[in-house]
């Protein structure tokens, strides 16, 4: 029987290459959902491609997107959304009892305690799509979470990771969203260069994976072959290599827990160089904000990443500078976060409440 699919954010990065998969696997998936936010002439010739029952652009709204997940009858969705605007999306999933394939980081960044309630009292499981996560995801399947003393995320470090500090406070926008390794869109793009993004995905460990902060390293890979490891008891270092594909972690979120033969060219470890390096911590501070603020808990993930929405959005707009990204996110934490945020509504109030400080001190800036 075929798994029925709905993608959320089709014509993304992550949304088209998940296409891809059903395109090449037709007697394993059917596309029964599309819901897309840009793109209209893309989104309809993929709804006419695919026949799917259901389909949604962004002028529908919320409610639109909740009908549409309530309707599909799927086994299992997609979240390619970008930001914080995928966090209602991936509630409406686990609420309906359906598998989540979730590529939004921001989901378990603002929300962890929530989805992983609803998931539990749903049955509905929450698979990682990041490349990261889902490399985590295998090998602790494969080696056992108690075996497993620490996690070591890889990060391409971007195209700015042999910068100087007065070199990246003359860099363009258009040299921000020239990433070496990946193909994505510009706000993960600039996340990438910033380190936010990694930040954000050590956030995203602790909690899928109950790990403590302490225990989550960062390495620089710029090769972007090994997408994390994990390191046993014993001082072993165990590692998922493969080319920086997303297709890979699609599929193994599509298929799991079978592992099928995949249509990719095979990863060959001839002619290929790994390098690593430590963070620059100090240059790139939005990595070190994301683990005080992970340690913190309560609503200081939703601040930072909040935080950092507003100010990416103004570097893409060209309204403030790359420096100003940390200035501002930096300047927003020094607020009190210390405040609870259970429900969906209370994790929206403190999110909304970091968007308006972060603009705030935006204004600020550029009036400066």
């Amino acid at each position: 029987m075929k798994k029925k699919i709905v993608v959320l954010g089709c014509t993304g990065s992550i949304g088209s290459q998940t296409l891809d998969i059903a395109r090449n696997f037709p007697d394993l998936f059917e596309v029964v959902g599309l819901c897309a936010n840009k793109n209209t002439d893309k989104f309809q010739n993929l709804c006419k491609e695919f026949k799917c029952k259901s389909s949604l652009f962004s002028k529908d709204g919320i409610f639109g997107l909740k009908k549409l997940i309530e309707d599909s009858a799927a086994d299992i969705v997609v979240n390619g959304i970008a930001g914080a605007a995928g966090l209602e999306p991936s509630v409406f999933v686990l609420e309906n009892g359906i598998d989540l394939a979730l590529a939004n980081k921001e989901t378990v960044v603002m929300a962890w305690s929530l989805v992983k309630d609803i998931s539990s009292k749903k049955s509905a499981k929450i698979l990682p799509v990041d490349s990261e996560h889902s490399a985590i995801f295998n090998l602790t399947q494969s080696v056992g979470i108690d075996k497993i003393s620490e996690i070591i995320i890889t990060a391409s470090g971007g195209p700015f990771r042999n910068y100087t500090k007065a070199e990246l406070a003359n860099v363009t926008l258009e040299q921000a969203l020239n990433h070496p390794t990946w193909n994505m869109g510009p706000k993960i793009t600039v996340d990438s260069a910033t380190l936010a993004n990694k930040g954000l995905e050590v956030i995203e460990a602790a909690r899928l994976f109950d790990m403590q902060t302490d225990r989550i390293k960062v390495v620089v890979h710029p090769q972007s072959l090994i997408h994390s490891l994990v390191r046993t008891n014993d001082g072993m270092l165990y590692a998922q290599i493969s080319d920086p594909d997303m297709r890979h972690p699609i599929l193994g979120a599509l298929t799991w827990p079978e592992n099928i033969h995949n249509y990719l060219t095979p990863f060959d470890l001839a002619g290929h160089e790994m390098t690593f390096f430590a963070p620059r911590l100090d240059d790139f501070p939005l990595l070190r904000l994301a683990y005080e603020c992970a340690k913190k808990g309560n609503s200081y993930t939703i601040a930072f990443n909040a935080a950092n929405e507003i100010a990416v959005a103004a570097f893409i707009s060209k309204e403030c500078t790359f420096l100003d990204i940390n200035k501002i996110v930096a300047a927003t934490l020094e607020c009190d976060w210390s405040q609870a945020a259970g429900d969906l509504t209370s994790i929206l109030d403190a999110d909304t409440k970091a968007r308006k400080k972060a603009s705030e001190i935006l204004t600020k800036i550029k009036e400066s």
